[in-house]
């Protein structure tokens, strides 16, 4: 399996246009069906198997849940007008604190499910202005406006998606053994 990059070492440089915004959005929205389709095809007992100290699928799943508050606040900064975003806790603290694989998992499926539907009901009502406002990122220290962060959280979705992908053949593979 091909090294994937960690999240904190990539850097972003692609900027989309205006027009992709409602695309993005729908990317954005399709998060939570993905991860339901990821958790029908799971075992029960592998949702909450760490391999080492990395986290369990169900703990990658609750930290998208985590960031969320993050997202929508970044939102609301772009469009009164910030200068700087907030920026994230990178010991992602909150999520090691959360205990998910202790929580049910179709709870925390439904708070996401929540969360994000609210968003992308937001974003969906945005005005071209409001997708270019922009503001600095602090980690990245560059520009970012409303429609480059809604592109970065879903590639922060997509990063999940796949570090749950990695650990699904993980499990299959010890299963084949």
């Amino acid at each position: 399996m091909q090294d994937m990059a960690k999240w904190i070492e990539r850097r972003f440089r692609y900027a989309p246009p205006p027009d992709e915004f409602p695309m993005i959005v729908e990317r954005l929205r399709g998060t939570t069906v993905r991860l339901e389709g990821k958790i029908r095809t799971t075992p029960a007992e592998h949702l909450t198997s760490r391999t080492g100290d990395a986290w369990s699928i169900q703990e990658h799943i609750g930290h998208i849940l985590d960031l969320e508050p993050l997202w929508s606040g970044r939102v609301d900064e772009l469009l009164s007008g910030a200068k700087t975003l907030s920026a994230a806790d990178m010991t992602n603290r909150k999520t090691w604190d959360a205990n998910h694989n202790q929580r049910d998992i179709e709870e925390i499926l439904s708070e996401f499910a929540t969360a994000r539907e609210s968003m992308t009901q937001r974003l969906d009502s945005l005005r071209i202005d409001q997708v270019v406002a922009s503001a600095r990122h602090p980690r990245l220290d560059q520009p970012m406006r409303l429609v480059d962060l809604c592109w970065f959280v879903a590639e922060h979705d997509d990063h999940h998606l796949t570090r749950i992908t990695r650990l699904q053949r993980t499990f299959v593979a010890r299963t084949n053994e």
